[in-house]
């Protein structure tokens, strides 16, 4: 299963060991599914956790090697078309593209609303413990 996660997952599950974004970010490393990446959002990745590195108990070293790793495990998709507007919020849009460029079949997000016009292209939208339950129902 082929899935975007949305930067405030990343950033939720460097936050605390205990909650589903966390366990999603193990699965990823047990090969439990994978995850479509794209230019703009690497770079979304790496200025919010760089950012919020200190916060998030990171040294910028390790930040960069967190979006490294996400890069070297992630479905490299390039976009060559853009459906805006599709989403109330135009910085997001992106990563409606990536998901349906990239044939993902989840977006993983905190921020459910944002993603309301997902459906349309046949992407669903799941919280981290909504999709963490379904990939364990999966076993």
């Amino acid at each position: 299963m082929r899935v975007v996660l949305d930067t405030n997952v990343l950033v939720s599950a460097l936050r605390s060991r205990r909650g589903a974004s966390f366990r999603l970010v193990e699965l990823l490393r047990q090969e439990r599914y994978e995850i479509a990446i794209s230019v703009p959002l690497v770079l979304e990745y790496e200025s919010v956790l760089l950012r919020h590195a200190k916060e998030l108990g990171l040294a910028r070293k390790e930040a960069v090697a967190l979006v490294d790793y996400l890069c070297s495990v992630g479905y490299r998709q390039e976009i060559h078309f853009l459906w805006r507007p599709t989403l109330k919020d135009p910085r997001d849009e992106f990563i409606l593209e990536l998901s349906v460029a990239a044939h993902c079949d989840v977006i993983v997000t905190h921020n459910l609303g944002d993603f309301k016009g997902a459906r349309q292209f046949g992407v669903s939208v799941m919280s981290p413990r909504a999709f963490l339950a379904r990939i364990e129902e999966d076993e």
